[in-house]
């Protein structure tokens, strides 16, 4: 693997690294829990890079399909929450990392945590594993569980859990962790780009120890070594102390912005205050409110123990300046591997597109555009593959953004959570309130909707030749109703399907001449 590939906001990797360790590891199994997400899917390559074989487990394998590294691993379709499927994918495994929670899942998020803890920790047990390794939330020592938010409530249960299962655990508990991609780190970047003067909620003076996601990487890649004798909890943190003032202070100053005018006020609870981040960041409130929540609760160190088994060095653990530069970096070269937006949304919708002309389903709205362009198919696929985020939409920017804040206003994600990468996408990827449904490089690019409606729809955009083997842009948006207030929605909107459809069609086209006669053709 080529320094290239690897970009995880991180020097050259750390831990493990030496022959003799390589070697050590070069026969176990790793089984890895939410590959596809924030930190699984960074972890994966450093594993790999360790030595470790490793086995993923995908509730839809095809989201891996893209990952640069997916070749090199072993991929397993399953759920966390089947009991089946889990022994299954324990099978012949070493260690196990669950790197999974069930915030996206809604209100009962507990519960639902709750089971799949249970399930993994009992087939551990059964399955001998020689060790379970948690990345879990840090919590204040003199705060009862009882007062905890939810969020962090849940992550100490299943950390008990793991804990209880009899195999060697390690559970390691993290504040704030920084790097180009997580929601607290994009939470901080919005906060302090968009607002020079802000009216912040008293949390902002909570201590925290934030962690760069360099140094959790490389806590969870050492776990993976720690002797059978050992099996606890590990507090997890950079080497500084602040509170969420300070932070966007700092933040200010190193991607040179003036000074920030902050103003506390005791009024905004954690339920308001995840309004507010909804409305400024793109973090849309399911996922704000939680860590909203979190930062209520002084979330500092009580030890460093696991300075013992994996060393600090004198570049690890990162200042905090430094995994602020190292995320800005990574979002300026456009070098962001893995994203929050990677993660399921609650409430949004998750059902493929309906087999269509025949299907069974009940009524299918179809919108239908064609166009003819000079340009060529790579050039049509490049404006395709570049929709949204900072290119937008290409028709009627005033109805897309009006449409945008509807939804946030209604809890949905909104129109800023934009792009993981600015020219690029791979399956599973969010692009604005889409999702990448389906990429078919050269030729076709399903998005299904995310943002709040009374029914699914999907955009499909496609790169096509006519009889005279002339390039054709095929667009095709889909809307299966629920009841009847879905039909009603359809044909309440209908009369702007021409300026929106149409104008996509139209300017989508022209995007691809324009970049023909750039390119000199």
């Amino acid at each position: 693997m080529t320094s290239e590939d690897r970009r995880a906001d991180q020097p050259e990797p750390q831990a493990a690294r030496t022959a003799s360790s390589e070697d050590a590891a070069r026969r176990k199994v790793c089984l890895v829990t939410g590959a596809s997400g924030y930190i699984g899917g960074r972890l994966v390559p450093e594993l790999l890079a360790a030595g470790y074989r490793v086995r993923c487990l995908a509730r839809t394998p095809e989201k891996l399909r893209d990952f640069p590294w997916v070749r090199q691993v072993e991929v397993v379709q399953g759920d966390v929450l089947d009991e089946d499927s889990v022994r299954g994918a324990m099978a012949g495994v070493d260690i196990a990392y669950y790197l999974v929670h069930a915030l996206a899942s809604g209100d009962d998020f507990e519960e639902t945590d709750r089971r799949a803890a249970g399930i993994f920790a009992a087939a551990a047990r059964d399955s001998r594993l020689e060790r379970l390794i948690y990345l879990g939330g840090l919590t204040p020592q003199d705060v009862p569980e009882s007062e905890l938010s939810p969020h962090l409530r849940s992550r100490a249960e299943v950390g008990r859990i793991l804990l209880d299962s009899g195999v060697p655990t390690t559970v390691l508990r993290a504040a704030i962790v920084i790097g180009s991609g997580s929601a607290s780190f994009e939470m901080l970047r919005y906060l302090t780009e968009r607002l020079p003067v802000m009216v912040t909620p008293r949390w902002v003076h909570t201590r925290i120890q934030p962690i760069a996601v360099a140094d959790a990487l490389r806590y969870l890649v050492g776990s993976a070594t720690l002797p059978a004798s050992v099996s606890r909890t590990f507090d997890i943190g950079g080497p500084e102390v602040m509170n969420y003032r300070e932070m966007m202070q700092r933040y200010a100053q190193v991607a040179e912005l003036p000074h920030r005018l902050i103003v506390s006020v005791p009024m905004l609870s954690p339920g308001l205050s995840s309004h507010w981040i909804g409305l400024i960041t793109p973090v849309p409130r399911g996922i704000a409110r939680p860590l909203a929540e979190s930062l209520r609760h002084e979330v500092v160190c009580a030890e460093h123990d696991i300075a013992a088994y994996i060393p600090d060095t004198p570049r690890a653990p990162l200042g905090f300046d430094e995994a602020l530069h190292l995320a800005l970096q990574q979002i300026k070269e456009a070098q962001v591997d893995t994203r929050w937006s990677s993660a399921a949304v609650p409430g949004v919708p998750s059902s493929p597109l309906p087999t269509d002309p025949d299907w069974a389903g009940g009524s299918l709205y179809t919108d239908r555009r064609a166009r003819r362009t000079e340009a060529r198919p790579e050039e049509l696929w490049q404006v395709i593959e570049g929709i949204g985020g900072e290119n937008g939409w290409y028709s009627f920017g005033l109805g897309w953004a009006v449409r945008g804040w509807l939804d946030r206003i209604v809890g949905g994600v909104g129109l800023r959570r934009g792009r993981r990468d600015a020219a690029r996408l791979r399956l599973g990827d969010a692009v604005d309130f889409w999702r990448v449904e389906a990429v078919d490089q050269g030729s076709l690019l399903r998005l299904r909707a995310e943002m709040r409606l009374p029914g699914l729809a999907w955009l499909e955009l496609r790169v096509g030749r006519d009889k005279e083997g002339r390039t054709v842009f095929l667009q095709r948006a889909l809307f299966h109703p629920h009841g009847l207030a879905g039909h009603a929605y359809w044909w309440s909107v209908s009369p702007f399907h021409a300026i929106v459809f149409g104008g996509m069609a139209r300017n989508i086209t022209r995007a691809a001449e324009r970049l023909s006669r750039r390119d000199g053709r």
